[in-house]
């Protein structure tokens, strides 16, 4: 089919000459001197449809305006490409020289300076540059520092050695070691099970919503306090953030501990400094201890992350393969012991636990050289070595046995080891099913060498001592800095490895219970074995495995809690949010946090002076539950909010888990101990409410009215401060309709878009203005205004109506984008229709009064839809089915592009439709290489689309381009020589007018009139054919010089771009459901805007449903969380 052009009307003589049908030759280069072929416009010009009348005094009232008819081909002329190097990106006068420069283009030329080519830009956006925490956000760092930031090494961390294997080590430490089998012997299998799963489905829910979190962008360094803060503001994240850094130091120090009691008790004893004289000194002297080695350990370690914290990470690795190889060893030693139990007698004195250290055989007597001798256990018992001696009463009663404290998998302790054996403080360690006399005195039992209970023993107390164990679960997070691809690594290395300790856990609790003897478990430092790690004594080949392995694990850990913790302390203070906080963001000159680091060793040293690992572990456990507790919640509200930047990769999560883990975070606080979190839920709602109000004045109305009104004020205050961050961008929508004279709602399909674009969230103000005064009109807009408002009641579009009188519409549409909203609740988008009907319309001001609102809400920075064909697009009851939105994305204007089909398929109108993005290659672009960045950057947006790049070849200018221009500036001329007629038409019938009044005043003053004042005499008809023939002739020469018009070469180069890039959209896109397009802004130069709307009907010509798309200025779309 070829291309048909038909002007109308432009001679009421003339009849149709016929169809012309233009040739493919193409027009090489036309100088900008000369109109190229003016021949084939002149030809195209002659064909005129017969009966109607002429052009410039039409009398016929039903006169049609001249229209440029033309039908084509979609893809007749083929792709093209624009070249990489036009003249309107890089803006050099040398290139501006050259007109056909990037002719495919053309028509987006005078938007190049701030809205780039896709095509330049794609391969900035795909390799981005992770950024630490505590940096300036990526929205607001300076451009100028761009330059001199040194290239930075690409991340190569995969999931297992990135996330998985730091998460290991993290959460497997020092409670595993030294505390799971005494928790496993106080509890009980079952409890100790019920602990364990408590625990860890608290850890495996957080973990969830932290992967929804950490994959909705990008998160530095910063770990949990990044995501909370950026997800529910700087006052939660200050809180949690400081939470946070506290149980990290806490954590420091129940590493120290454990370290320095592994030291102290089973490596070398001997090193003691306070030496208990007595044993009811036995626990102040241990304390003692390890407040002297502990305070040493920690200047130890503060000084090797001070000076080389390079170091601790390279033996990050070497401490890993410690905790590995323990954990091997232990499984090992169960599986021997199938076979061959190990040989670790346990001394009991009646049903009592004796400590074996001070005696090599457990027996009162013995036979040397046939004689009975008393032993060295007499002597602890007896007042003498004499067999006469006096001895303890209890001990005198009971016979002394030994019991295998490893029995075995198959010995069947299991079952004994099965229920919980809770006691108070000092209770003796006892095995029931041995036979017990009494006689004991509890007044001198305590001086007996028994084994006891060193704290009273409860549920809720193991609970907190064991949580500790369960953290660790954000150390992927915070890496994600180094990892290959951190939105799939985090979420599948973390439950990972929360699956494989919580397998860990619940198997060495079976096995534990299964293999050792319960006084055995009960016996928290091993006393009974001669001072070895009770899990130790299970292990294989040796104890000194186990022993070794888990002092470096503590030694690794408390390095790393020591070396996290002073970053996370400079990240808040670097924030700004925390004011008397801000000298611990200065540092090194290497960045490194140098008084955060003195600040975090005085509060680990704290933790040392408690010297309990038993007292400390709860205390970590409240911050690092009121953590996760913010962890969990920030992905509810975030879920349940559903912000247009809410798109996480991992897609397994849901509000009621979330909800689920913070309800648990929140039971297990409290369990753990009641009045710890108290203390911890206040510290930091200080901190929330310093930070909330810090130099904020709050008043306070009466009444739950008055408060609320308040609350709304503040709000709106609070609103107004800064705009808001591309994060929380949505768009607040003022859509501009239409109503006809009975005030009906013209078009009710832009509600219904309005619906499904907001899906009730954020600000929809619906617009619309009536001409006239409002005194006048005051009753046809309250009409208006009810109609509108059932119109928005039956589309379920929930936003307010705004009705406004004006003289003219164009000052009313200026009215309402000016000054429509309150305070901060003020509308970013505007939504209109396409004036679909401009062509047939005599009054050119409809569409001038599009083209003002177009560059209105480009000066007040407001983006802009503009719907074609709105009465086509679906209705809210309307379920499209597989089908696509198709994006063409040719010029960067903030993302706009991006972020409408995302917020249209979360409604159910669209949710079936898939997301295709297509973007244009200039002619030096690499193709291959601009898909794969684009594939990038939707991946770190987290969309999910097809990506195309579209080649179009930078040919020649065709004939058919050329002569089409030239029908549209002929047309144009035509319609304003029309206009100047209709202009001297009403000024010549007032001159009539007048000069008649004139005359017949006159007529009886004046019955003669000298010959000087009379030229001749005129009649009506005579003024009307001299009128005529002037006209006549003037027309002639309008005619002729209509014929002989030069096209201007910028139009026909911008009539190029329309052309193609309509042929490739129409080709690509002609089936899909919706077709988003860039919208080109109008002409700087006001003389040419009916080509302007012209250029914008080529564009979209063959599509049925488009929304064109231009921009705000401001990126309202993000890579980051």
């Amino acid at each position: 089919m070829g291309e048909r052009f038909v002007v109308v009307p432009v001679d009421g003589g003339a009849g149709v000459v016929g169809d012309r049908e233009p040739s493919d030759a193409v027009v090489s280069d036309p100088a900008p001197d000369t109109g190229g072929s003016a021949g084939g416009g002149r030809a195209a010009a002659e064909e005129i449809e017969e009966g109607e009348d002429s052009v410039f005094e039409p009398q016929d009232p039903n006169t049609v305006v001249p229209i440029l008819e033309y039908n084509r081909e979609p893809n007749k002329y083929g792709d093209g490409v624009p070249k990489e190097n036009s003249p309107f990106i890089n803006n050099t006068e040398n290139d501006k020289g050259n007109s056909y420069d990037g002719t495919n283009m053309a028509l987006f030329e005078e938007e190049m300076e701030s809205n780039p080519m896709v095509s330049s830009l794609l391969n900035k956006l795909a390799n981005y540059t992770n950024l630490t925490q505590g940096a300036q956000e990526h929205e607001e760092a300076d451009e100028d520092e761009g330059s001199k930031k040194k290239a930075v090494k690409s991340p190569q961390m995969g999931t297992f050695m990135g996330v998985y294997l730091p998460c290991l080590q993290n959460i497997l430490g020092v409670i595993l070691f030294l505390r799971l089998t005494w928790i496993v012997g106080t509890a009980g299998i079952l409890e100790s099970l019920a602990i364990v799963c408590l625990c860890c489905s608290c850890t495996m829910l957080t973990a969830i919503s932290m992967s929804a979190i950490a994959t909705n962008g990008v998160v530095p360094a910063g770990g949990s306090y990044y995501m909370i803060s950026r997800s529910l503001g700087p006052e939660f994240g200050g809180a949690v953030g400081l939470c946070f850094y506290l149980g990290t130091t806490f954590a420091g120090s129940m590493y120290i501990l454990g370290t320095i009691e592994i030291l102290l008790t089973y490596i070398v004893p001997k090193a003691a400094i306070f030496v208990a004289e007595k044993k009811e000194d036995e626990l102040n002297a241990l304390l003692n201890n390890m407040r002297v080695y502990g305070t040493c350990c920690l200047a130890l370690m503060s000084v090797v992350v001070f000076v080389g914290v390079k170091y601790v990470n390279k033996l990050a690795l070497v401490f890993l393969a410690c905790v590995i190889l323990s954990i091997f060893s232990i499984y090992a030693g169960v599986i021997k012991t199938i076979f061959e139990p190990p040989d670790f007698p346990v001394c009991m004195l009646g049903n009592r636990t004796l400590q074996n250290l001070n005696f090599d055989k457990c027996l009162k007597t013995d036979f040397l050289d046939n004689m009975t001798v008393t032993t060295k256990l007499w002597s602890l018992f007896c007042d003498g070595p004499e067999l006469n001696a006096t001895c303890n009463e209890y001990f005198d009663n009971n016979n002394v046995t030994m019991v295998q404290g490893i029995p075995g998998l198959t010995s069947g302790v299991i079952s004994a080891n099965m229920w919980s054996v809770y006691g108070p403080l000092g209770m003796m360690v006892e095995n029931n099913e041995l036979s017990s006399l009494g006689g004991s005195d509890s007044a001198q039992d305590i001086y007996m060498p028994y084994v006891i209970n060193d704290i009273t023993t409860f549920f809720t107390l193991l609970v907190g001592i064991y949580f500790p164990s369960v953290t660790g679960i954000m150390a992927g997070s915070n890496r994600s800095g180094d990892l290959r691809d951190a939105q799939k690594s985090i979420p599948i290395g973390t439950i990972l490895a929360i699956a494989t300790t919580s397998f860990i856990y619940v198997t060495c609790v079976v096995l534990f219970g299964a293999s050792i003897e319960g006084v055995l478990l009960r016996d928290k430092f091993g006393d009974s074995v001669k001072g070895n790690l009770v899990i130790g004594t299970l292990s294989w080949p040796s104890p000194w495995v186990i022993v070794i392995g888990s002092f470096f694990s503590c030694c690794g850990a408390g390095l790393q809690s020591l070396t996290g913790a002073p970053r996370l302390l400079q990240a808040i203070a670097r924030d700004g949010i925390v004011p008397f906080l801000q000298v611990f963001g200065h540092g090194k000159a290497n960045g490194e946090p140098t008084w955060a680091l003195l600040l975090t060793g005085g509060i680990c040293e704290i933790g040392i002076l408690i010297a309990s690992l038993d007292a400390v572990a709860p205390i970590l456990s409240m911050f690092f539950l009121m953590c996760y507790l913010f962890v969990n919640l920030a992905c509810a509200v975030q879920t349940l909010l559903r912000t247009p930047n809410w798109r996480p990769r991992f897609k397994y999560y849901h509000w009621a888990l979330s909800f689920l883990g913070m309800s648990l975070c929140l039971a297990l606080m409290f369990i753990c101990s009641w009045y710890y979190a108290i203390v911890a839920m206040a510290i930091a709602g200080c901190i929330y409410k310093y930070i909330e109000y810090r130099g904020a004045e709050k008043e306070w109305g009466d009444g739950i009215r008055g408060l609320s009104l308040n609350a709304a004020r503040y709000a709106l205050i609070r609103l107004e401060e800064a705009p808001p961050h591309t994060k929380n961008w949505r768009p607040q929508v003022l859509v501009l309709l239409n109503v006809d004279s009975d005030q009906a709602v013209k078009h009710p399909r832009l509600l219904s878009l309005t619906t499904q674009l907001k899906a009730g969230k954020g600000l929809t103000i619906v617009g619309n203005v009536l001409e006239g005064t409002y005194l006048t009109k005051d009753a046809e807009a309250k009409r208006a205004e009810q109609n509108i408002k059932s119109s928005m009641s039956a589309e379920r579009t929930k936003g307010f109506c705004h009705v406004v009188v004006s003289s003219n519409l164009r000052d009313g549409m200026s009215h309402l984008i000016q000054s429509a909203g309150l305070g901060g609740m003020k509308h970013n988008t505007v939504l209109m229709a396409w004036p679909g009907a401009w062509r047939q319309s005599n009054d050119p001001q409809s569409w001038k009064n599009f083209i003002e609102t177009v560059r209105e809400s480009t000066a007040a920075h407001h983006a802009l839809l503009v719907a074609k064909n709105v009465d086509s697009f679906p209705t809210n009851q309307d379920r499209l089915g597989e089908g696509t939105i198709d994006v063409w994305w040719v010029v960067h204007d903030g993302g706009m592009l991006m972020l409408l089909p995302f917020l249209l398929r979360q409604h159910k109108v669209w949710r079936k439709c898939k997301m295709r993005i297509f973007t244009v290659a200039q002619m030096d672009d690499n193709s291959i290489q601009m898909k794969k960045d684009l594939q990038m950057f939707l991946y770190h947006l987290r969309l999910d689309a097809e990506v195309e790049v579209v080649e179009m070849h930078d040919n020649d200018i065709s004939a058919f381009t050329y002569e089409k221009t030239l029908m549209m500036e002929q047309r144009s001329q035509m319609l304003k020589q029309m206009q100047l007629s209709r202009t001297e038409r009403e000024r010549e019938a007032q001159l009539i007018h007048d000069r008649n009044t004139a005359s017949h005043a006159t007529i009886n003053d004046k019955a003669e009139t000298g010959p000087d004042r009379v030229h001749m005499t005129w009649t009506k008809d005579k003024l009307f054919a001299e009128r005529n023939r002037n006209r006549e002739c003037n027309a002639n020469v309008a005619v002729r010089d209509l014929f002989n018009m030069k096209p201007n070469q910028a139009n026909v180069r911008r009539m190029h771009t329309a052309v193609k890039l309509n042929g490739v959209v129409v080709n690509k896109s002609q089936g899909a459901h919706l077709v988003l397009l860039n919208m080109p802004g109008p002409p700087r130069n006001r003389g040419g805007d009916e080509n302007y709307m012209e250029f914008l009907e080529v564009l979209l010509e063959g599509l049925n449903r488009v929304l064109l798309v231009r921009g705000g200025g401001r990126e309202v779309i993000t890579i980051y969380s």
